[in-house]
């Protein structure tokens, strides 16, 4: 939907989903219902589309893609933005680091964007333009070649841009910086397009089509403040493709039982990294939520833990737990100060089904919930 910042969608990488039978099925059940809920001032609803490489080929076969379009126009829906990070399964089996895979050395991948392009050139509107999201090019532990990684986003950025003259829609892909990404923070992405730049013949193609998928849970993760941030991106002259409104999981590991509370929120279907900050500014990461507890002990004076598990942004977790929504909402303000800064917007608590208990609500009130938390930071 349109919103004071531009175009606001939830992703429905919520939904357990694999095949497009299985993903317009997840639309019509619970998409729909969120809308009744959230858009009831009768405005083209959004929808944030999540599809698996399985969905976007099926979608893609025989009148399937005509369809979904007549179907969004039915149900006064349109779609934006897709979310490529996760290529196979994401619920229900153990999702951990294969989430990267395959990562953009691979064939597959650039394969499988591809698709997705074709897909969100046809549905994207063109007064709104379409983006899709994906991995920091890999994960720290695979050891990817990046030569292979740049080779094969310039090789995507050629595609974008001849599929966008032919459209006539602003396409371009957002690349996602994340704890143990490839690239991580603001500084390691700033790096990054350094290099891959260097490897352009075109620079201003590659910034035109390739940008920065903004996650303000995984910004806040980094413990970078949200302006300074943002604003040395866009000073260097990176897009910011697409912002996720996201919260993480905060606490004080001195604190009383602390450890045993956030002990709760260890699952076995996702990555939960946890950056460790140190009174004298030392950060120490790990790869996940169980190696953070094992290592902690009576002689570690670590102040603070963020814990990569995404938070509904409308409700906090009990003390000791916090949230980090504030990033959120300081991101929020600064779109509405700078009207250019971006204009896709996601909310992405992808997590519902694995929350602890006393956090769970009806998947469609949570979404719907956190679409009011944005809604009243923007005045909207």
């Amino acid at each position: 939907m349109k919103f004071p910042c531009g175009h606001l969608a939830y992703c429905t990488n919520i939904h357990p989903a694999e095949s497009w039978e299985e993903t317009l099925g997840a639309l019509t059940l619970h998409t729909l219902r969120v809308r009744d809920l959230v858009a009831a001032d009768g405005n083209p609803f959004a929808i944030g589309l999540r599809l698996s490489a399985r969905a976007a080929a099926e979608l893609l076969q025989g009148d399937r893609l005509a369809r979904f379009k007549d179907w969004l126009a039915e149900e006064n829906a349109y779609v934006f933005t897709i979310n490529g990070f996760p290529y196979g399964d994401f619920h229900g089996t153990r999702v951990k680091e294969k989430v990267y895979q395959p990562d953009w050395t691979s064939p597959a991948r650039v394969e499988y964007t591809k698709e997705l392009f074709t897909i969100i050139s046809e549905l994207a509107p063109k007064s709104a333009g379409g983006s899709v999201s994906t991995l920091p090019g890999s994960f720290k532990a695979f050891g990817a070649d990046e030569s292979v990684i740049r080779e094969n986003l310039i090789e995507l950025a050629d595609f974008i841009d001849a599929l966008s003259e032919v459209s006539g829609t602003d396409l371009h892909l957002g690349l996602e910086p994340e704890p143990l990404g490839h690239f991580e923070n603001t500084e390691e992405t700033l790096r990054f397009f350094d290099r891959l730049l260097d490897d352009a013949q075109d620079h201003e193609k590659v910034k035109r089509r390739i940008g920065i998928n903004y996650d303000c849970c995984h910004f806040a993760l980094e413990y970078e403040d949200t302006r300074s941030s943002l604003e040395v991106l866009r000073r260097e002259g990176l897009r910011i493709s697409k912002i996720h409104l996201s919260a993480a999981l905060a606490l004080d590991p001195r604190g009383y039982a602390a450890i045993d509370t956030a002990a709760r929120f260890d699952e076995p279907t996702y990555l939960h990294q946890v950056i460790e900050r140190h009174p004298d500014g030392r950060i120490l990461r790990y790869t996940d939520l169980p190696d953070a507890i094992a290592a902690y002990g009576p002689d570690n004076d670590a102040e603070q833990w963020r814990v990569h598990f995404h938070i509904p942004l409308d409700h906090d977790p009990e003390e000791p737990l916090k949230s980090t929504r504030v990033q959120a909402s300081d991101t929020l303000k600064l779109c509405l100060d700078d009207p250019e800064m971006c204009t896709h917007f996601e909310i992405e608590t992808y997590t519902w089904g694995v929350l602890p208990p006393e956090m769970q609500r009806p998947v469609e009130e949570q979404i719907a919930g956190e679409y009011r938390w944005v809604r009243e930071r923007t005045g909207d």
